[in-house]
């Protein structure tokens, strides 16, 4: 399928993942994958926080709000949470979380896991898998899109847990 993976090697894609256990059957997948120069649990704060917003394309995904460049002081989610946020409003559902390792949801059909996996004591991979509805076209579409956003959500989380200054807020225009 034309954009299941983006940054991740076979052994990655081939490990379970947390969402498998939601999933009823067979289904599309996509994986996407990124080295965080941080410790896992530099990054688990951030991936905690996408409860708060998509830290994607702000722009697209959130309506123009930008997704906090702080980390806020959000306890650990606990399944039934709001999964995520988009323009304030929430979105998806937590199903499973171990605080620091993973955080599984749904949104909109679609399951997910982000998943830490400690590379080295300065280093970490952050893993997202995403379980796509099984209708084959639907899937194409939905895999096509989510690597964009995926990618950018994956990078912005990993330059927020490096403590790498992220690019300028465009400019409103008058």
């Amino acid at each position: 399928m034309i954009g299941d993976r983006w940054g991740v090697s076979d052994a990655e894609v081939a490990r379970p993942y947390p969402c498998d256990a939601f999933a009823s059957g067979p289904a599309p997948a996509a994986w996407r994958g990124v080295t965080v120069r941080a410790p896992a649990a530099a990054v688990w704060p951030w991936v905690r926080q996408i409860r708060l917003a998509p830290y994607s394309y702000d722009w697209i995904d959130n309506l123009g709000r930008r997704s906090p460049r702080e980390l806020r002081d959000l306890p650990d989610p606990v399944p039934g949470d709001r999964l995520t946020a988009s323009a304030g409003r929430p979105i998806g559902r937590v199903l499973a979380v171990e605080p620091g390792v993973h955080l599984t949801g749904r949104i909109m059909g679609a399951l997910m896991s982000w998943v830490l996996v400690p590379v080295r004591d300065d280093a970490s991979r952050l893993l997202l898998k995403v379980v796509l509805p099984p209708r084959r076209v639907q899937a194409q579409l939905i895999a096509a899109g989510d690597l964009v956003m995926s990618r950018r959500q994956l990078l912005n989380l990993a330059r927020l847990a490096e403590g790498r200054p992220g690019p300028s807020p465009t400019p409103q225009s008058k």
